[in-house]
C-alpha cells in the first residue's frame, strides 16, 4: 500500500470503531447526532469536499455527489448509523478498488525499466550524463559496463558482452565488437564501448517498445467504449428517478386524499440512489481491463490495449516468445561430455580458469562447481576475445572456450551433437571434453501448452531471436507446432 492507501485504511478503521462504539452509547437526540457527525467527517469529508466542487465546476451527477446527497439524507431523517456506514462501506470499495489499479500500475511499469536515464558523452575527457532525448545523431557515446545503450547505433570502438534477452528474446548474450550494430535497451556486461548514434531517441528501439506501453489504455474494447457512454446518461437518470420517487408519490396520495408520508418516500429514494450508484458498474469493466493488462505485464506480457484483451476470448491462435516466457531466461550446465577425468575434476579446473571473467558463461560454470575459489590456485590468466580463457592452475595449463579457441591452439575438440552452449576443455594441451550450458525449460511450460490445446487454441507457435537449432528443440520437447527462430526485434 500507498502512503494514501495506509492513510484510508486508518480512517476505515477509526470511523469503523467510532460507528460500533457510539452505537452502545445510550446518547439521543442532538448528542447522538453530534457523536455519529465525528466518525461520519472522518470517512467522508474527502466525498463531499469532492461532491461540492463537482457542484462549482457544473459537474454535478458523478458518484460523489449521489454518495453525498444518499448520506446526508439518512443523517437528515435520523438514521444516524445508516448514513454513517453507507459512507463507510464505499470508502472500503473505494481502497480495495485502488489497490487493485495500484497494483496493475506497478505491474505495467515493471516493463519500463528498459527505458535508459541518461547518455554519456565525452568533452574534454570527462564524461558529461545527458537527457537522451538531447543527443543527436552522429555523436559518439560512451556506455559503460553495466549501463542499458540509450540510443540505437554503430559501434565504433571496444569489445563487449551485451544482454539482449530483454529485448530480442536471444538467451545467449551476445559478443559484440567495432562495426557491430546495437541497439537500444540492451544491457553492456563487460566491456567499455563507443557508439555512434543512427537515430534520435524517439526513433530508437527502446522508445517504441514504450510507446506500445504508454499508448495501451487508450486502445479501448468495444464494452468499455459504451460503458462510458452508458454512464454519461445513466448517473442523472438515477438522479431525476430518485427526486421522482421521493416527490411523485406522495403528492399522488396527497391527491388521493391519504397520508403523504413524506419521510418513507424520501428514504426510499435515498435507498434507490445508494443501490443504483454507477460508480461499481462505471468502474467495473475498466478495471477488469486494467487489471487484467496489470496481471499479464506482470507475467512479462505485454498487452497494447483492451480492445486486444477483449479479443482473447475468441483465441484460435497462441504465439509464444521464448526466453523468460518458456524457458527460464537463465544459464544452468546440463551436461559433461567426452571427458576422461572425473566431472567434479573437469568443473573444478574450468571455473578456476574462468575464475576472473565476468561472462554469464563463467559465472554459471562457477555456480555449478559451488565451491569457493581460491584464486591463488589460478595464474597467468589470458582471456581472448571471442575465443574464450588461457590459464594455468595448479601449474598445469588450462584452456576453456569455443571451437576457434581449439583451432588456435591447434587442439581436435569433439562436436557436442545436444543444443546449447559448449565449453571445450583442453588440459596441458590435450582435450579433455566439454561442458555443455543451456538455458532451462520453465518446469509448467509444456503442461501449459497442453492446457491451451485442451482449451480449444488450434495452433501455438514460437518466436524468439535464439539459433534454430535451440529453437527447434525446445518447440520439439514443449509440443509447439510451429516455430520462428533468428529473429530481429
Amino acid at each position: 500500500m500507498n502512503k494514501k492507501q495506509k492513510k484510508m485504511l486508518i480512517r476505515i478503521i477509526i470511523a469503523a470503531v467510532l460507528i460500533v462504539v457510539f452505537s452502545l452509547l445510550p446518547a439521543e437526540g442532538y448528542l447522538r447526532f453530534v457523536l455519529f457527525m465525528i466518525p461520519y467527517l472522518v470517512i467522508g469529508y474527502d466525498i463531499l469536499k469532492k461532491a461540492f466542487k463537482g457542484i462549482l465546476n457544473k459537474q454535478v451527477f458523478d458518484e460523489n455527489f449521489l454518495m453525498a446527497v444518499a448520506t446526508v439524507g439518512a443523517i437528515l431523517l435520523g438514521d444516524y448509523s445508516e448514513g454513517v456506514a453507507v459512507m463507510l462501506f464505499y470508502q472500503i470499495g473505494e481502497l480495495f478498488q485502488s489497490y487493485a489499479v495500484g497494483k496493475s500500475r506497478r505491474n505495467i511499469s515493471e516493463l519500463m525499466d528498459i527505458r535508459p536515464d541518461y547518455a554519456n558523452i565525452e568533452k574534454d575527457g570527462t564524461l558529461e550524463q545527458v537527457d537522451p532525448d538531447e543527443v543527436e545523431i552522429g555523436t559518439i557515446i560512451v556506455v559503460q559496463p553495466g549501463e542499458k545503450v540509450p540510443i540505437d547505433g554503430v559501434i565504433t570502438e571496444g569489445t563487449s558482452t551485451l544482454n539482449t534477452s530483454a529485448l530480442t528474446g536471444e538467451s545467449l548474450p551476445r559478443d559484440a565488437k567495432a562495426g557491430d550494430e546495437v541497439i537500444s535497451g540492451c544491457i553492456n556486461m563487460t566491456g567499455l564501448l563507443k557508439i555512434r548514434t543512427t537515430k534520435e531517441f524517439g526513433e530508437s528501439t527502446v522508445s517504441k517498445i514504450l510507446e506500445l506501453v504508454e499508448n495501451s489504455s487508450s486502445r479501448k474494447s468495444r464494452s468499455e467504449n459504451f460503458i462510458s457512454k452508458f454512464a454519461k446518461y445513466y448517473t442523472p437518470a438515477v438522479c431525476y428517478g430518485a427526486l421522482a420517487l421521493a416527490f411523485i408519490p406522495p403528492i399522488v396520495l396527497l391527491i388521493m386524499g391519504k397520508s403523504a408520508m413524506w419521510g418513507d418516500w424520501i428514504y426510499r429514494a435515498l435507498t434507490f440512489l445508494v443501490i443504483s450508484c454507477p460508480c461499481a458498474l462505471v468502474i467495473s469493466i475498466p478495471l477488469s481491463f486494467f487489471a487484467g493488462i496489470g496481471g499479464a505485464s506482470n507475467q512479462g506480457i505485454l498487452v497494447k490495449g483492451s480492445n486486444y484483451l477483449e479479443t482473447l476470448a475468441q483465441t484460435k491462435y497462441v504465439v509464444f516468445d521464448k526466453t523468460g516466457t518458456m524457458t527460464q531466461g537463465v544459464f544452468e550446465v546440463s551436461g559433461i561430455h567426452h571427458n576422461e577425468m572425473p566431472d567434479e575434476k573437469l568443473l573444478e579446473y574450468a571455473a578456476l580458469a574462468e575464475c576472473s571473467s565476468s561472462h554469464p558463461i563463467s559465472k554459471s560454470l562457477q555456480k555449478a562447481y559451488g565451491k569457493p575459489i581460491d584464486r591463488n590456485r589460478v595464474t597467468d590468466i589470458e582471456e581472448i576475445s571471442g575465443n574464450g580463457v588461457i590459464a594455468k592452475v595448479d601449474g598445469i595449463s588450462v584452456a576453456a572456450g569455443n571451437t576457434k579457441l581449439m583451432n588456435r591452439l591447434g587442439i581436435a575438440y569433439q562436436d557436442c551433437h545436444h543444443v546449447g552452449t559448449v565449453v571445450h576443455m583442453a588440459i596441458d594441451g590435450k582435450y579433455a571434453g566439454h561442458i555443455l550450458i543451456s538455458d532451462i525449460i520453465k518446469p509448467h511450460a509444456k503442461e501449459a501448452i497442453a492446457e491451451l490445446k485442451k482449451a480449444g487454441i488450434s495452433k501455438t507457435v514460437m518466436l524468439t531471436g535464439d539459433s534454430k537449432r535451440v529453437a527447434d528443440q525446445v518447440a520439439e520437447e514443449l509440443g509447439i507446432q510451429e516455430v520462428y527462430s533468428e529473429l530481429l526485434p
